[in-house]
């Protein structure tokens, strides 16, 4: 259904692209950007009106990195490192089914759109079998909300008896990942303008997949017109697992695999050397930056200023709800900021590139620069409203109102001019009980899994 044509007056506007507008009018027509500009709004006969007084409005923010069925585990390895909060965590996820991840999809899904979330990816690659559809399952719960949707069909065939990671009964065949990665793109993948589900195609990580895995997946991205992601660089335990495992540095290994280039975006890259950056912005491999995991997981600061003055992509991303707990996409913006400011100086990220890698930068990471990131004619009309007034009035700034302190109270989201988000309270499905289904897949996947034997704590003190 066509949203309402909707015009916004009397707010700033920061388009990301193009200059910012200290007190002007948004006119959306068709899900679509129809004119921005400075001054007093045109009259649009039968749009919705929006006083925007007191408001900054800025392009929806893309979320490039996530893992929603971790919402049903939040709180557990509270201070493990990456390998053992995932040795903790794989007994327990493999008990999930698809009830507990439509739960935790709606709830995660809610939740980033409560902050400001328009588009948002997520890495599911756990799959034990017979659970139900659980791909199927994410995607019904994007729909209810009302995000647009990037799933990726993640996978893991490198269990422990093969030197991986993680448990044997939770990886599988690389003909069944081929299989249903290509049934996944083929059900659900639509590359059209203004498109609200694109699949992508994502090995888990290398130290949990096969060499043969990364390069037939590939292969299946390239042949379908996929995208590419995986999980890079994240803690030095992984390099040293690389150079044990596979006798060189992971981005070396991935350069070999033909896993750089313009379809390819990793998440966190927190432990690149002056050359990985390089090979980064030649190739136009993106990153998703997801400085709260980082921190809490004790993985590393990322380089995101060198990959920037580089010309690299990078876009932002929240990272699994049991490894960034409650995490605002709009709250990872500050979280950057200060991040490179404590690694780098105070000059070395500002308030707007923090801004444009939320926004557009995470665009570019997806392929979706043409139609969102930014508030263009013609673009999507993917659109927050942050609440700048109050006490944020005393800084003039509305930018660094909004990136500087505690993400601001969201007035309004819009997807394609649709509206998901009013006042601070969901819109499309029921508030309270986009919560109450986190909770009760947390509850449900507790029980499952002690069926089978596992626990919490078990498995957190084992």
């Amino acid at each position: 259904m066509t949203a309402r044509a909707t015009v916004v007056e009397n707010v700033a506007i920061a388009p990301v692209v193009g200059p910012e507008i200290a007190r002007g009018y948004l006119h959306i027509e068709d899900g679509r950007v129809a004119a921005l500009g400075p001054g007093p709004a045109p009259d649009v006969p039968g749009a919705e009106r929006v006083d925007g007084t007191g408001c900054l409005a800025t392009p929806g923010l893309v979320n490039t990195h996530h893992h929603l069925y971790q919402w049903a585990t939040q709180g557990v390895a509270q201070d493990a490192t990456l390998f053992e909060w995932l040795t903790a965590l794989y007994q327990v996820w493999a008990a999930m089914d698809a009830e507990v991840v439509k739960g935790a999809a709606t709830a995660g899904l809610g939740w980033l759109a409560l902050s400001g979330c328009t588009t948002t990816t997520d890495h599911h690659y756990v799959f034990p079998k017979g659970r139900g559809d659980l791909f199927a399952a994410e995607i019904e719960a994007a729909r209810d909300i009302g995000v647009r949707f990037h799933p990726c069909r993640g996978s893991m065939d490198r269990g422990v008896s093969d030197g991986g990671l993680p448990p044997d009964e939770v990886v599988e065949t690389l003909e069944e990942i081929l299989d249903a990665t290509a049934e996944a793109v083929d059900t659900y993948h639509d590359p059209s303008p203004g498109s609200m589900v694109r699949v992508a195609v994502a090995p888990c990580s290398p130290f949990s997949v096969t060499g043969r895995l990364m390069t037939e997946a590939a292969a299946l991205a390239r042949d379908k017109g996929v995208r590419l992601h995986t999980h890079l660089c994240e803690t030095l335990d992984e390099e040293e697992h690389c150079r044990a495992q596979m006798g060189c540095a992971p981005v070396d290994y991935m350069e070999k695999l033909g896993w750089l280039g313009p379809d390819v975006w990793v998440a966190h890259a927190v432990h690149l050397r002056d050359r990985d950056i390089t090979r980064f912005a030649e190739t136009g491999t993106g990153t998703a930056h997801c400085p709260s995991s980082n921190g809490r997981l004790g993985a590393g600061i990322a380089r995101v200023s060198e990959l920037l003055r580089a010309g690299a992509i990078v876009g932002l991303g929240v990272d699994g709800s049991a490894s960034s707990e409650l995490t605002a996409l709009s709250g990872e913006m500050r979280q950057a900021l200060l991040f490179q400011r404590a690694r780098y100086g105070p000059a070395a990220l500002t308030a707007r590139q923090s801004l444009e890698m939320a926004t557009l930068g995470g665009a570019r990471c997806l392929g979706r620069a043409d139609d969102l990131g930014s508030l263009e004619p013609g673009k999507q009309a993917d659109v927050v409203l942050w609440r700048v007034d109050g006490f944020r009035s005393a800084v003039d700034d509305p930018v660094c109102a909004l990136v500087f302190g505690p993400p601001p109270p969201v007035a309004r989201v819009m997807v394609a001019g649709r509206t998901v988000v009013e006042a601070g309270e969901l819109r499309t499905v029921p508030h309270d009980e986009a919560a109450a289904a986190g909770v009760r897949a947390h509850r449900r996947l507790l029980e499952l899994a002690a069926a089978q034997g596992h626990t919490v704590a078990q498995e957190v003190h084992r």
